[in-house]
């Protein structure tokens, strides 16, 4: 039999019904959501790998996490740092879905992950016995778990599932892009469930070349610390972690009685002419791609609610981002609110999985999380700061901004009333 004949319907609405999360805020969509709304900073010194030859020394750590609680033995030796949180993440998603994975579904259910950098631990140890002891000092198990595609493989394998399996790798928006093309495998009928996400690590070979490229606060001078949006800023803190949504279309939700935290309404992706270490400085690329993607959802920019940026304390993304919101929204009687998770969390590229698991929180439970480090804004603009913020989310956007200029914006909306 044909499983994908007759699928395909562009009409077909999305939504999130599982949530799977291995973040510095913590383990599972409970503590996370719990401590991303009480405004906790994950962000301390980095205690897994020595940063005294470089000028950073803060990090956004994953720790208490224990990844026998969601990996079988015979699998855990097999997987490298991103592999164990992307299939944890993929577990906690898929349960908190309520989906279990059978004979009937398992090749109707896939995953598509984002990551920006892979494994740069195993990627380092595999050189440096490669080059300085040859070839055959090489142990074999690490070997598989240098590309790309190996934590999302590992998922695969650990879980049962044999449906569409692609990784994406789109620099600091991976895991956004995942997420949309996730969206449209279900609309065209490859897939009747989705993972998708985003995974990245911290590790000393990332660390250290984030400074060289002094991308890292502090990227000149001042304190060290993430202030998305503050004048203060002086660029970002590294962060790791994954996140995991389980998408699926409206109609087989309610068919299951699945609890619906949102729907994803719109998409769109855009790019402008940037060097590929350097983030954007003229707004143009931001105010089409989000045209785009209110476009795409069929609402205007006085429908939104709310918008989770991709700030995160970098001097020149900041500035541009606020200042093309404040453009796009300029005649817009409410203006939306702005936050940014990332003052919290740090920066790992991929974290639009985290971040989309976040905002699909916010429009289920009513809340925007604060903008932590925010203290004095660079624009007038309605910024969560100091505590989170009671309110009714009808359309919330989730932007992703790229090194070399690239973007992707996400439309979610709630659906409970439709």
């Amino acid at each position: 039999m044909d499983h994908d004949r007759d699928r395909s319907d562009s009409r077909q609405r999305i939504v999130v019904t599982g949530l799977g999360l291995v973040t510095p805020l913590g383990v599972g969509k409970d503590e996370f959501s719990r401590r991303l709304f009480e405004g906790v900073c994950a962000i301390d010194t980095v205690k897994s790998f020595d940063t005294s030859a470089v000028s950073s020394h803060l990090g956004a750590e994953v720790r208490d996490f224990t990844p026998r609680d969601f990996i079988s033995v015979k699998n855990l030796r097999r997987m490298d740092k991103t592999s164990l949180m992307t299939a944890a993440s993929a577990r906690m998603a898929l349960d908190d879905a309520g989906v279990t994975i059978n004979a009937e579904n398992r090749d109707r259910i896939g995953i598509l992950l984002g990551t920006s950098f892979g494994a740069t631990d195993v990627t380092v140890q595999v050189a440096d016995a490669l080059m300085g002891e040859g070839p055959s000092s090489v142990n074999p198990i690490l070997v598989p778990n240098t590309v790309m595609n190996a934590p999302a493989g590992h998922a695969s394998i650990e879980l049962g599932f044999r449906g569409v399996n692609i990784t994406v790798t789109h620099f600091a928006v991976s895991a956004e892009t995942a997420i949309a093309y996730a969206v449209s495998e279900i609309k065209r009928g490859a897939a009747d469930f989705m993972l998708a996400g985003g995974v990245d690590i911290l590790s000393k070979f990332y660390y250290e070349s984030m400074t060289k490229f002094h991308g890292l606060s502090p990227d000149k001078d001042g304190q060290e610390g993430a202030r998305p949006f503050d004048r203060l800023r002086n660029g970002y803190v590294a962060g790791e972690g994954c996140g995991i949504l389980c998408l699926e279309s409206l109609s087989s939700a309610r068919n299951r009685g699945a609890r619906i935290y949102c729907e994803i309404t719109g998409s769109g992706m855009g790019s402008s002419p940037t060097l590929p270490t350097e983030w954007p400085k003229d707004m143009g690329g931001i105010l089409r791609t989000f045209r785009r993607a209110l476009n795409n959802a069929g609402v205007a920019p006085g429908d939104i609610t709310a918008v989770m940026a991709s700030a995160n304390g970098d001097r020149v993304l900041d500035a541009v981002e606020a200042r093309a919101y404040g453009e796009l929204f300029d005649a817009c009687a409410q203006k939306p609110y702005v936050t940014s998770v990332k003052g919290s969390l740090g920066e790992s590229f991929s974290s639009g999985g985290i971040r989309a698991c976040a905002l699909a929180l916010s429009v289920e439970k009513g809340w925007l999380p604060p903008t932590v480090g925010l203290s004095n804004p660079l624009a007038p603009m309605n910024f969560v700061m100091g505590q989170k913020k009671d309110i009714d989310v009808k359309h919330a956007v989730l932007a992703g901004i790229s090194f070399g200029g690239t973007y992707v914006y996400l439309v979610f909306s709630d659906c409970k009333s439709q």
